[in-house]
């Protein structure tokens, strides 16, 4: 993505007056600061200013490690990213043309396990769900890994997730001077952001800041009891870390943390995230119990890719050990892929949706199952990405979407951006909403 404004639409917003730019079908006001932090501290709301703000540049990236097996699967490259430390910013896609009315709003919390990714990137561009279903997206991004994840000591934890929820109040605030109605946001997010969705939605107030949650491949399953314990074998590898150690020494120390955190089952896989029990969480509730709460406030729609576990076949070691077995190893890594995605997606997914129904929640249930013909990824995790997000160009080296053409990944999309548009509206999903070999949708 690169900015080409044509225009300069201004918004006069109570943070301050804020210039954007025209892109095609949308228009864009990028990389606004909602928050400043320095290194290990918590963040602070930006102040409000008098000046311009021109809003036209990408936000950047918080700083990562590479990596790989997302690069190739989804077809990015790390050199399209700019990053800083300054990264707390987020950017608002809109429709080109104003409505009469406040239209819908959903903020995106983009995935990564927590360590990759960022609110301004190529394949998760917004504009194709914007212009189909005349909402407004805000993408966010935030601090990760070593720098927003993993507190203990004189380190704060939860760093990110309070990145995340500034962003949200930031949105509350400013929202309707880009035509968004403040009382309709739904937070979405995949992967990791729909683990931070949850997270966020687990907060005492949130519905002050949410009416709606759309919850993408959540890992669940993976996300056990064991996670404070893991946490705790992180924390004496981050010690030395510091405001003026220089980045490369942090992400190198990141690395070690995460091997630190071997042997912890699935949970190993995604080290970095959420502390349950310490601020802004409500010390002593867990997870499940903080949803059930907000469940009458807070309607959510949660599912999954048919084939999630498809997607690390070559980098889960015992996966990539049955793919070997003469004759039959395909066989076997497809029912292995099954079995995973059944206990770490589908399974605590349901058990989750029934759980909120049963408190008095709104609640809607999804299967994402599009692939690209001939691809051995099938409907793997991430694959909903495509539905939803990006171009032409932004997924033309995805492999995962390897052997479909882009006049078939638009029509399929179209069936989920107009579902998430109609959710985002107040309407859940039918089954009749669903279409064979792209998604299907069932009640909690």
């Amino acid at each position: 993505m690169q900015p080409e404004s044509r225009e300069t639409p201004r918004f006069t917003t109570p943070a301050g007056p804020i210039e954007g730019w025209i892109d095609g079908a949308v228009r864009r006001a990028t990389g606004i600061p909602y928050a400043t932090a320095l290194r290990g501290e918590e963040p602070i709301a930006v102040e409000d200013r008098e000046e311009v703000l021109f809003a036209t540049e990408w936000a950047p990236a918080c700083p990562q490690n590479p990596a790989p097996l997302l690069e190739e699967r989804l077809g990015y490259r790390p050199d399209e990213l700019h990053y800083d430390e300054d990264c707390l910013r987020l950017s608002v896609t809109m429709p080109a043309e104003e409505s009469d009315e406040p239209l819908p709003v959903l903020v995106w919390i983009h995935g990564g396990s927590y360590v990759s990714g960022a609110g301004d990137i190529g394949f998760m561009d917004p504009a194709p769900l914007v212009a189909d279903a005349q909402v407004i997206v805000v993408t966010v991004t935030y601090r990760l890994g070593a720098l927003g994840y993993v507190g203990g000591g004189s380190r704060p934890a939860n760093l990110g997730v309070l990145d995340q929820w500034l962003a949200f109040e930031w949105v509350k605030r400013n929202i309707a001077a880009f035509g968004g109605d403040p009382e309709n946001v739904t937070a979405f997010g995949e992967s990791a952001g729909a683990d931070a969705v949850l997270h966020l939605m687990a907060i005492p107030g949130a519905p002050k800041l949410m009416k709606r949650a759309i919850v993408q491949s959540a890992p669940l399953g993976s996300l056990t009891a064991d996670r404070p314990k893991m946490h705790e074998q992180m924390v004496p590898t981050l010690a030395g870390v510091n405001e003026h150690m220089p980045i490369d020494e942090v992400l190198a120390l990141e690395k070690v943390a995460a091997k630190a955190a071997a042997g912890f089952g699935l949970s190993s896989a995604m080290p970095y995230g959420p502390q349950p029990g310490v601020a802004p969480f409500a010390p002593g509730v867990g997870l499940t119990e903080a949803l059930a709460r907000v469940a009458p406030e807070i309607e959510l729609m949660i599912g999954h890719t048919k084939e999630e576990a498809r997607f690390f076949l070559e980098s889960i070691p015992a996966l990539a050990k049955l793919g070997s077995v003469p004759l039959v190893g395909g066989a076997l890594q497809g029912l292995a892929a099954r079995a995973l995605t059944k206990s770490a997606y589908a399974k605590p997914a349901r058990e989750l949706a029934a759980t909120m129904r049963a408190a008095g929640g709104r609640v809607s249930r999804f299967v994402v199952t599009w692939s690209a013909p001939g691809n051995p990824f099938g409907a793997c995790h991430t694959v909903d990405l495509a539905m939803l997000f990006g171009d032409e160009r932004a997924w033309r080296d995805a492999t995962l979407v390897r052997g479909a053409s882009w006049v078939e990944i638009e029509q399929s999309g179209r069936i989920v951006r107009r579902a998430w548009g109609a959710f985002a509206r107040g309407r859940h999903p039918e089954p009749h909403d669903g279409a064979a070999g792209v998604i299907r949708f069932e009640r909690a």
